[in-house]
This record gives C-alpha cells, sequence and structure tokens, in this order.
C-alpha cells in the first residue's frame, strides 16, 4: 500500500524526531488489511505477544495472552481494548504496510502493533521511547498530544502501565479510516475511542540505548579476551603515599578499556548481528526439511522471485569491495554478484531474481541457508 500525498523531504526535515503531525488520509486507496475477528484469532495463539486492558472501577485492568476464545464473549458491553504485537510476521497484508515508510532505514523498523478498541476504550495517557505511526484503519479515535516527557515524569502507581499522572493535551483531533499520526520519542499521547470496531496500526521504530549498546558491546569483547589480558605496570615507581591510585595508572587502566572496545571494525560486525537478532527468540520458522541445492538452482533459473520472512530481519553494512549480510543473527560475507544479491534483499521484502544466478555456487549456496534457517523462502512456497 503506497502513500499518495506525503512530502518524505518536508516531514524529515521538520518533523521527524522533532515534532507530532497529522496527515490526512495521504493512501492511493485505504484498505484496512485486516478483520477483527482475525486480530482476535491472533490474540487467542500460543506465541503471539497480546494484551487486553478492560476499564474497571479501579481503573484500567491488563490481562496478558495467549487469551481463551470465550474471554471475548464476557466483556459484554464494557470499554476495552486488544493490542496484539507484531502482527506484520502473521499478516501478509499487514507487513505491506511498512512498504511505505521504508524512507526509514530498515534496520529502525520494529514491528506492526493492531488495536482494537470498543466504544471509550484506550490505554490511558503514556509516552513512548520511540518514533510510532498511528494508522486509523476501521473506525474512529480521538487522539489528544501532550508535551514531551522524560525518566522525572510523575507515573500513576500501577503494575502493569506506564500511565501518566498529570496529562495536559495541547492538541487534539478525531482520526477518521487512512488518517495518520505521527508521534515522536517521549511526546505524551492518549487515544479512545469514538465508537466501536475501532482498529489503529501502530509502526513502531526502534532506538538502541546507550546503556544497552555499551552492556552488549562490553559483553562481546570481554567474552574474547583471554585471562592473561590484566594490568601491568613494569617500571613501577615507588609512590608517595602507598594509598593513591595514582594518574599514570588510571591512564593504564583507561587505555586498556578504550583499546578493547575502540575497533569500529569488529564494533560493526557485532551491532549487525545484534541488531538483525530476531524480535522474538524462540519462535522458530524453519522449513520441516532443508531446501535441496538442485531445486534451488531449478527455482532460481526459472526466475522465481523470493520472499522475505515478515519476521525477518535483513541488513547489511559495506566491508572493502563487499559487503557483510546479517540476518536474524548470522552474518554472511558475500563478494560480486552475491554482494549485488544481499543488498537486494536487504533492501525489499520481494527479490526478483536473475536466472543467472543458478550458475553462481556462491549464491545458491547464500539462498538455500537463508531458506534453511526460515528468513527466505521461494514465492510459490509455503
Amino acid at each position: 500500500m503506497q502513500m499518495a500525498s506525503f512530502d518524505v523531504d518536508m516531514f524529515l526535515r521538520d518533523y521527524w524526531q522533532q515534532r507530532p503531525l497529522l496527515i490526512r488520509n495521504p493512501w492511493r486507496a485505504w484498505r484496512n488489511p485486516l478483520e477483527p475477528d482475525e486480530l482476535a484469532g491472533l490474540a487467542c495463539e500460543e506465541g503471539v505477544e497480546s494484551r487486553l486492558i478492560t476499564q474497571t472501577p479501579d481503573g484500567l485492568k491488563m490481562e496478558s495472552g495467549p487469551l481463551p476464545e470465550a474471554r471475548f464473549g464476557e466483556l459484554g458491553d464494557s470499554a476495552w481494548t486488544l493490542l496484539v504485537q507484531a502482527v506484520d510476521h502473521h499478516a501478509p497484508q499487514v507487513a505491506e504496510l511498512i512498504d511505505a515508510f521504508r524512507f526509514i532505514p530498515n534496520w529502525r523498523i520494529d514491528d506492526v502493533m493492531v488495536s482494537y478498541a470498543t466504544d471509550g476504550g484506550g490505554v490511558g495517557p503514556h509516552y513512548d521511547q520511540y518514533d510510532v505511526f498511528l494508522i486509523q484503519g476501521l473506525g474512529r479515535r480521538r487522539w489528544r498530544v501532550g508535551p514531551r516527557c522524560n525518566s522525572q515524569t510523575p507515573l500513576v502507581p500501577h503494575e502493569d502501565l506506564r500511565l501518566i499522572a498529570d496529562f495536559d493535551a495541547t492538541d487534539e483531533w478525531i482520526l477518521e479510516p487512512g488518517d495518520m499520526l505521527y508521534v515522536p520519542p517521549c511526546y505524551a499521547h492518549d487515544g479512545i475511542a469514538v465508537g466501536d470496531d475501532c482498529m489503529t496500526y501502530s509502526i513502531g521504530f526502534r532506538a538502541p540505548s546507550v546503556a544497552e549498546l555499551i552492556e552488549g558491546w562490553s559483553e562481546h569483547q570481554a567474552d574474547g579476551l583471554t585471562e592473561e589480558d590484566r594490568y601491568a605496570d613494569p617500571g613501577l615507581a615507588i609512590q608517595v603515599n602507598a594509598g593513591e591510585i595514582s594518574a599514570p595508572a588510571l591512564d593504564r587502566l583507561h587505555a586498556m578499556v578504550m583499546q578493547a572496545l575502540s575497533d569500529r571494525d569488529a564494533f560493526a560486525r557485532w551491532f549487525g548481528l545484534h541488531n538483525s537478532l530476531p524480535k522474538y527468540a524462540d519462535a522458530d520458522w524453519r522449513p520441516e526439511e532443508p531446501v535441496e541445492e538442485q531445486e534451488a538452482k531449478a527455482l532460481l533459473a526459472l526466475g522465481t522471485p523470493l520472499r522475505r520472512n515478515p519476521a525477518s530481519r535483513f541488513g547489511f553494512i559495506r566491508q572493502g569491495p563487499g559487503i557483510l549480510l546479517f540476518v536474524d543473527g548470522h552474518c554472511f560475507e558475500c563478494n560480486g554478484e552475491t554482494a549485488a544479491l544481499a543488498e537486494e534483499l536487504a533492501a525489499t521484502p520481494i527479490v526478483r531474481t536473475d536466472p543467472a544466478l543458478a550458475a553462481s555456487q556462491a549464491a545458491v549456496t547464500l539462498i538455500k541457508a537463508l531458506i534453511d534457517q526460515g528468513s527466505l523462502a521461494f514465492e510459490d512456497e509455503d
């Protein structure tokens, strides 16, 4: 699904990570990609992250999925909201929504969360640590947006939800099907369904924290060090006060740490692996049987398109004349025609293959490896 009236350059210059923006139906022809019953069905499945939020006399209550089918029949006329995470992993038509936002690098994309709410349903005023596009799929929703928040913003005491205690809206809109609201990180916002059958698609973007990067990179480098990698001080001079940790000692200690962490090429490879890790590590998308090499060659010779698994994460980093392709926590070193193929795989969900690739053993090996790990499939396969 593509947008027809959206100025990407203006958006990136004036709004991205700066301030909210309401975008009235920019689509060529908006159509809701998922039915409410399909969303409810996903919320009942094992391995699908879902939450049900209901309004009680004591405030909002959250239940985590999977939910029993009978639960929806028990809700009656009360106001409630169902949220299902990573719906793009399970519904190709929802995954297609992401295509319209590929002006943001793919490595920043997280997933598409879908919510369904009855009249008055919502999750309360809150803020997120990431950018989000909120697309109205069905029905209507009133969105209120407030100021930027931070870790010092007072929250309502709640076991499950991070709700803002004193929400003061600065803007308010009602979104109709196809309308979209962009909310930058940390901006307060609150959405309430106006009428029943309200569905919203939230396209969220990842932003690794400094703490996450330091912890992950440091642990990775530490794992590669030996017991012999230790502090040393040959030519030690006698100190006036033995209790002092001297400046030369601190210089040596600091240099040891910085040297171990300053290898940019090693950091690039680590980050590619770290960033491409699947959102749900326990999910197993591998085919029942590995693809036969001759079968792969035959399908390539026919020009059969390749489709990425919507749950997979692809990205690449240029390295000299070749590239490093990262897919679901694995690294593949690619050169020549394989590098060109890898770039295509990382750029688009469907790749129209060149039949000449069937003669390239390196390309066949790469494609077979990606199919066998569940990251890729030929278009005519289930």
